[in-house]
């Protein structure tokens, strides 16, 4: 499942994606976070490891939350031999240095951060996503409001700005923005989503390590709008279970 490429704007973009908020230590981790900044934020050469590994189990694509430690890790990985292709996330704090990084590393895409986007500021929105296009990378956008901002952006009039949409998406609707996730909402998120008619990556489709791979896989299965997964990896091991689970579905 998830294998292979997509062609947008004439670039071959792989389906699956190592996410690297682990990398970051990011927040809904809960207690991990802590752990995930001391072990991979400070010590790029073991996020180097896991992209290797990654790679080896067949993933060809990144996303890449460019903090240094990240950026140095991937520089690593990519001398080693393991050259992943690069869908970025440009950070709201770092905006025009990231799109000048990214650049340089000759990424394929470049998606607006969810704190930009969840403001559903159309005319600031327009003017990242005219940054992003003018650098040859494809435009996308992170949502962490799923419902909400999808509804929105069908009547936005940045509906044909972006190609790319990142969305959180697990079977228990967890860090998404609904009270349920049973029949009726699953419904509606299809509708609205096809609706957009976009490239869909989702990411918390294991709801932060709520869910396993199986459960996780099993459902995103089951979805018809899903174009590309990324999936965020602590560890070699979490390589090698989660991407071999992936792959078999």
């Amino acid at each position: 499942m998830l294998e292979g490429n997509l062609e947008i704007d004439g670039k071959q973009i792989p389906r699956t994606l190592m996410g690297t908020s682990p990398s970051i230590g990011a927040a809904h981790f809960g207690h991990r976070s802590r752990l995930y900044l001391l072990d991979l934020y400070r010590n790029p050469e073991a996020i180097a490891q896991i992209m290797a590994r990654s790679y080896q189990m067949g993933v060809r694509g990144i996303q890449l939350i460019p903090h240094p430690p990240v950026v140095e890790a991937l520089q690593i990985a990519r001398e080693q031999g393991f050259p992943l292709d690069i869908i970025a996330t440009i950070r709201p704090e770092s905006e025009k240095e990231d799109i000048n990084l990214l650049s340089e590393l000759d990424v394929s895409a470049m998606l607006v951060d969810p704190e930009i986007t969840d403001q559903r500021d159309w005319n600031l929105i327009g003017e990242k996503l005219d940054a992003i296009k003018d650098t040859g990378s494809v435009p996308g956008l992170i949502t962490q409001y799923p419902f909400k901002t999808t509804m929105e952006l069908l009547e936005s009039p940045l509906i044909n700005d972006f190609k790319m949409y990142m969305v959180p998406l697990n079977r228990l609707g967890y860090l998404m923005d609904c009270d349920t996730y049973g029949p009726d909402e699953r419904a509606q998120f299809r509708e609205i989503i096809k609706k957009l008619d976009k490239t869909i990556i989702t990411m918390h489709v294991l709801a932060a390590g709520i869910m396993t791979p199986d459960d996780a896989f099993d459902y995103l299965k089951s979805t018809d709008f899903v174009d590309m997964v990324a999936v965020g990896i602590a560890s070699e091991k979490e390589a090698e279970e989660t991407f071999s689970k992936l792959f078999k579905r």
